[in-house]
């Protein structure tokens, strides 16, 4: 059955084998919230680096047992990224997490070629889940935070990111819709050029698992009346459950106004290094971290 609500991951986990997550530099209290929460829901085990006398302090302040965590001892920032990548490689793990450690030392722990998560010729990039009071199901979105411009490869790869998210979360047979400013093909755009691209490999069986079309605007993408209204025939338009944006401003933007004023919830990863790595934001709350885990947890092989 298809999950059509962030917090029905939690009861698809209950029967699946539990991960091990390592979470970098776990100094904070949100990290350690949701770290706390996900074991608790039993859908993780967990290893957090970080400044133990912090951990501790933390775990005390908020009531949390810190013997549910397995505690490795890295008080440098940097060192403790690379210490929980570390710890992936060594097999002590297969949920990566970000915790207090800034963004671009955490990329530089899994992009690090000799001893980061990256497999030769990997894409790395971001799938958003985004619950909206104002659409009846689950949006799969990409990349709103790491590739500023993405060439055909990268959409072609990011497709299937979100084609195999969709799978994980019970979606037998996702529709995407490449995003582009019109669902008119016009020749001069580049986001139109490569929907179209992306749609007619979908027809030939090159991009299998999934209905895809494009280009597609945005409203008739997810509003099954503006389809009508503009005649348009298509599996995908009114109805779509992944939604590929041509380039990070787009996809931002349109993630920014969904949580900001709409009221929406979500779960994010990094997809394409040897396990998914959870990116949220130290400003993020705790919710959103755990749900987070549970999109990590879903997707992890």
């Amino acid at each position: 059955m298809a999950i059509t609500k962030l917090d029905q991951m939690f009861e698809v986990l209950k029967s699946k084998e539990k991960k091990r997550l390592v979470a970098a530099y776990a100094n904070d209290s949100h990290t350690i919230g949701a770290v706390s929460n996900a074991v608790d829901k039993g859908i993780v085990e967990a290893t957090l680096v970080g400044d133990e006398e912090t951990i501790k302090k933390v775990c005390l302040q908020d009531g949390i047992d810190v013997n549910k965590f397995t505690i490795v001892q890295e008080a440098d920032e940097m060192k403790a990224a690379s210490l929980a990548v570390k710890l992936i490689n060594e097999g002590k793990g297969n949920l990566l997490m970000k915790g207090a450690v800034t963004t671009d030392k955490y990329m530089r722990a899994i992009l690090n070629k000799e001893t980061g998560l990256m497999n030769p010729n990997a894409v790395l990039t971001h799938v958003t889940v985004i619950e909206t009071p104002n659409y009846p199901k689950l949006l799969i979105v990409g990349d709103v935070a790491i590739i500023p411009a993405p060439d055909f490869k990268q959409k072609l790869t990011l497709t299937n990111y979100l084609i195999s998210t969709a799978h994980a979360l019970g979606i037998s047979n996702p529709k995407v819709a490449c995003i582009a400013a019109t669902e008119q093909m016009s020749a001069t755009m580049p986001a139109c050029v490569d929907a179209a691209i992306l749609s007619k490999m979908n027809d030939r069986g090159q991009i299998k698992g999934a209905v895809v079309d494009g280009p597609l605007a945005l409203d008739v993408a997810i509003d099954k009346e503006s389809a009508e209204i503009k005649k348009l025939k298509s599996e995908v338009a009114g109805d779509a459950d992944c939604l590929l944006f041509p380039n990070i401003e787009s996809a931002n933007v349109f993630y920014k106004t969904n949580t900001k004023l709409c009221g929406a919830e979500l779960g994010a990863i990094v997809v394409g290094a040897r396990v998914p790595a959870i990116l949220s934001s130290r400003g993020d709350s705790e919710l959103t971290k755990l749900y987070s885990i549970a999109l990590a947890a879903l997707t992890a092989k």
